[in-house]
């Protein structure tokens, strides 16, 4: 009997939901794990796994057919790169993060605008600051925001953007496909052109072999010593030696910044002292329903799966998304 295999920690998952994928996988012996010695013992049975399994366990894994990923991103392939040749699909779960990310962009847009990261500050230290010291305090509306990468997290950023009247100018490799609440569309040849347009910089791409250090010293250059950059998609898009040298010698204002090349953060890191630097560690798409979510796109695509019908967020395993 081929095994089904959630690689979560038991408790995360729901009698219903596991009542739910039993009676699609009837013939299926169900495995809920996150001990890498249970996994590996059935290495060599598993025909279906989601969430957690080793990937270091993924070539010895010969019978596998179909790995769904618990998380959007997939750039794991790019240190991997036989994983493509392997005969298991990848499917991940692109949108669950849609709506705590977007939420997150606009926490770190709004702290900059209204100096709040200076205001925390100065409240730690028990210092009252007159608003003339913090800097220029502004507003979101009607500020252009370019914003490179249109997926799920990047078309509700451009609706909420839209709803606080900012001007959104959209990034993507297909430029031709067009996305909600974006003024215009250009493709990453045509992104220094429209660097200079940006009050904000907010990066929801993955990370491939085409996005890696997609943002550096020309970019950043290219941009207005008003704008802040945004990150919350991979550290690695972004050079992050030359983003030091544009916030420390003001090529650009700030930046927020929830992913990094190295993580944790190293502490020698001049990131950690920067006042124009808001720092938070890889949470931005956390939030209290988030295997809620993740399952219900498993439980569908195991429903698709079982009827031979096409799956939902395939990966393309040559281009890593």
């Amino acid at each position: 009997m081929n095994t089904l295999l959630i690689g979560l920690d038991p408790n995360t998952v729901s009698e219903e939901q596991l009542a739910q994928i039993r009676a699609l996988a009837p013939d299926m012996e169900v495995l809920v794990t996150s001990d890498s010695a249970e996994i590996e013992a059935v290495l060599d049975q598993i025909e279906i796994a989601a969430g957690g399994i080793p990937r270091e366990l993924l070539p010895g894994a010969q019978n596998l057919r179909w790995y769904q990923n618990w998380g959007a991103g997939v750039d794991w392939l790019l240190h991997q790169p036989d994983t493509p040749e392997y005969q298991f699909i990848v499917t991940n779960v692109s949108g669950v993060h849609a709506i705590p990310i977007s939420e997150h962009i606009f926490a770190l847009m709004l702290a900059f605008a209204r100096r709040l990261h200076d205001a925390a500050r100065a409240q730690g230290e028990g210092r009252w600051i007159r608003h003339e010291e913090l800097g220029p305090i502004s507003e979101l509306a009607g500020k252009t925001m370019v914003l490179v990468g249109a997926g799920a997290i990047g078309g509700r950023t451009a609706r909420l953007a839209r709803g606080l009247e900012m001007r959104v100018l959209g990034v993507r490799r297909h430029p031709a496909v067009g996305a909600p609440c974006v003024e215009a569309m250009y493709g990453p040849d045509q992104l220094l052109d429209v660097l200079p347009e940006a009050d904000f910089l907010v990066l929801a791409m993955p990370l491939t072999f085409e996005t890696e250090r997609m943002i550096g010293e020309a970019e950043l250059r290219a941009m207005k010593p008003t704008a802040h950059l945004i990150n919350i998609g991979r550290g690695g898009t972004v050079d992050q030696d030359a983003l030091v040298e544009a916030l420390q010698e003001g090529w650009i204002a700030g930046a927020g910044l929830d992913v990094f090349e190295t993580e944790p953060l190293p502490e020698d890191s001049p990131l950690w002292g920067m006042d124009n630097v808001i720092l938070t560690y890889h949470y931005a798409g956390s939030n209290p329903v988030y295997n809620q979510r993740a399952m219900t796109i498993f439980i569908d695509n195991l429903c698709r799966y079982r009827a031979g019908e096409p799956m939902r967020n395939l990966v393309d395993k040559q281009l890593g998304y």
